[in-house]
């Protein structure tokens, strides 16, 4: 059977899709109210567990509009209230528990102060994000990968789903396999300063394949331009 390598998907996928651009953040906002978008990246990387983006946007533009979306604000924000803003993501009691949490965590062991926390090994970084509760290896990882600019590749359902389909060499499709599978292929072609803005585009590729052709339980194969590479495996 042919295989396909992660790097040509990569291609394939930029060719198809064009780039994406991810994370998005409300860079403006965050002027005006001087606060550190990368905080915002954290927050989304929560809320967005078991829901669509488009909730957590949702999310997200109330604790916006309440002026919420900071450490400190969080911290003091009353816990119902916090529930009311960020309801659009479902889970909302256990989210509003998990933010203030780690809102909490971040405030004292770092003073706030993201860059402090980002400016330390990643498995150091990920280690200890993975202590925390509700932060699972997904969550851990986008806030790596996209707050932090730290090279770890994000593995997430849809990716999993995609690595089922298409003639990767992967041993299985747990986490951790399917993680160190794309790092071990990215890594000897890609020059490592170009790493973390690959691992944030291909991630995003991947979201999108997924939501268009992949993500249900009928893939729609008659509009995909991978039918060829995937098709013996459907």
């Amino acid at each position: 059977m042919t295989t396909i390598s992660p790097k040509h998907l990569y291609d394939i996928l930029l060719d198809d899709f064009g780039p994406q651009h991810w994370w998005p953040i409300d860079k403006q906002y965050h002027q005006d109210q001087k606060s550190d978008p990368r905080f915002e990246i954290m927050i989304g990387a929560i809320l967005t567990q078991n829901t669509a983006w488009t909730n957590v946007e949702k999310a997200l533009h109330n604790l916006k509009k309440q002026k919420a979306l900071t450490i400190h604000a969080i911290m003091h924000t009353e816990e119902e209230s916090l529930k009311i803003m960020i309801q659009p993501s479902g889970f909302f009691n256990q989210k509003a528990g998990r933010l203030k949490l780690f809102s909490a965590y971040i405030h004292k062991e770092y003073q706030d102060d993201l860059q402090k926390f980002f400016s330390r090994n990643t498995a150091e970084i990920r280690t200890e994000l993975r202590s925390l509760k509700g932060i699972g290896p997904e969550t851990a990882d986008s806030i790596l990968l996209y707050a932090g600019n730290h090279p770890v590749f994000v593995v997430d359902s849809y990716t999993k789903r995609i690595c089922q389909r298409l003639p990767f060499e992967v041993i299985n499709d747990s986490y951790d396999d399917i993680q160190h599978f794309f790092d071990h292929e990215l890594q000897c072609i890609v020059p490592k300063k170009e790493l973390v803005s690959t691992y944030q585009e291909f991630h995003a590729l991947l979201v999108e394949l997924a939501k268009r052709y992949c993500w249900k339980k009928n893939p729609s194969c008659n509009r995909c331009g991978l039918t060829n590479l995937c098709e013996k495996l459907l």
